[in-house]
C-alpha cells in the first residue's frame, strides 16, 4: 500500500472500504490466518487488532491449543474455555470470527458463543463435494440465521467430488506434486503456490486427474444462495494458497462469474450483494457489536 498509494488504501471499517471505491481505489483489509497466530494470548490479539487487523480464521489446516481444525484429529472437542474467551474478544475489538478451516463442533461453538454475525471466508458447499473444508447445508443455514456469509472457495479439490475422488484414489499424485514443489521451490511460497498449480495441470493434461473448469464455482453460489439465501453468499476465491478451475486462473477473470450469475437470471441487486454488500452488512454489524462493547465497558 505503501509503494502503491494511489490505487490501494487500507480500510479498517465498512464506511472506509465504501470511501476507497469511490476514489477509485482497491480497499485491501488484513487479516491473521490460523488462531495459532496469536499464540494463546489475548494481548497479542488485541495488538493485531491495533494494526488493523479485521478477521481472523480460528484454526488454519492444524488444530490450535484451543479450536480443532476440519482437517486434524480432533483435540478439543470443538473450542475450549480459552477458545471461547478468543471469539468474545474477537466481538469486543471488531475482529470478524472466520470459520473457514474449523470443525463442525468449533463452528458450532463458535456460532454459539458469537454475539456478531461471522464468515466462511473460503469455504464450499459440501453437498456438492465432500471435503471437511466445506460447509454443509445446515451449517451454512446456521450461520445465515445469524447473519453471517460464506464466500466460495474457487479450490479444485473443494469444488468438484469427480477431482476429490481422483486425489484419494491415487493418494502418490499428490505426494509427488508436494516433493517436485519443494524440490523446486524449497520455502518459498509464492513459488510452490505456482509450480503447485503448474504440475496439477500437467497431470490433468495426462489424464491423471480431472479438468475442473470455473462454472463449477457458479454451482457452488446458486447451490449457496438456495441454501442460505441471497443476503449470506460471497466471493471467496482463495487465489493465494488454491489450484484454480480452468478459466478462473487469477483475478482478472472474476467478471465471468458477475456474466454467468446474470444469465442465470440473477438481478443486479443480487449481485451487489454477492460481490460485496453481505460482507460490508457483516463488517458494519461486527462494528456495531464491538461498539456496544465499548459503551458497556465505559458504563
Amino acid at each position: 500500500m505503501r509503494k502503491h498509494p494511489k490505487d490501494l488504501t487500507l480500510a479498517t471499517t465498512a464506511a472506509e472500504v465504501r470511501a476507497a471505491y469511490q476514489q477509485g481505489k482497491i480497499a485491501a483489509l488484513m487479516g491473521v490466518e490460523g488462531g495459532h497466530m496469536i499464540n494463546s494470548d489475548l494481548a497479542t490479539l488485541r495488538k493485531f487488532a491495533s494494526l488493523g487487523v479485521r478477521y481472523m480464521t480460528l484454526t488454519h489446516s492444524g488444530n490450535d491449543e484451543w479450536a480443532d481444525s476440519s482437517t486434524a484429529s480432533a483435540a478439543h472437542n470443538g473450542l475450549t474455555d480459552f477458545g471461547k474467551d478468543v471469539v468474545g474478544e474477537m466481538n469486543r475489538l471488531g475482529v470478524i470470527v472466520d470459520i473457514s478451516h474449523v470443525s463442525d463442533k468449533t463452528f458450532y461453538d463458535a456460532l454459539a458463543v458469537s454475539r456478531a454475525p461471522m464468515i466462511a471466508s473460503h469455504s464450499s458447499c459440501r453437498a456438492l463435494c465432500d471435503a471437511p473444508r466445506n460447509m454443509t447445508d445446515q451449517m451454512m443455514k446456521d450461520l445465515a440465521a445469524k447473519g453471517g456469509v460464506i464466500q466460495i472457495n474457487y479450490h479444485v479439490g473443494f469444488l468438484s467430488q469427480e477431482f476429490r475422488n481422483a486425489e484419494k484414489a491415487d493418494p502418490e499424485i499428490n505426494k509427488a506434486i508436494g516433493e517436485e514443489v519443494q524440490k523446486l521451490c524449497g520455502d518459498d511460497e509464492a513459488c510452490q503456490l505456482l509450480e503447485g498449480d503448474r504440475l496439477t495441470r500437467r497431470y490433468v493434461e495426462q489424464g491423471k486427474l480431472p479438468r475442473v473448469d470455473w462454472t463449477k464455482i457458479i454451482e457452488h453460489m446458486d447451490h449457496a444462495v438456495k441454501v442460505a439465501g441471497i443476503n449470506h453468499v460471497g466471493l471467496g476465491s482463495d487465489f493465494d494458497g488454491a489450484n484454480m478451475p480452468y478459466g478462473m486462473e487469477d483475478a482478472a477473470k472474476l467478471p465471468k462469474i458477475t456474466d454467468a450469475l446474470l444469465r442465470k437470471g440473477y438481478s443486479e441487486g443480487d449481485l451487489k450483494k454477492i460481490l460485496g454488500e453481505n460482507t460490508l452488512r457483516v463488517m458494519a454489524e461486527v462494528e456495531r457489536v464491538s461498539q456496544e462493547s465499548s459503551k458497556r465497558a465505559r458504563k
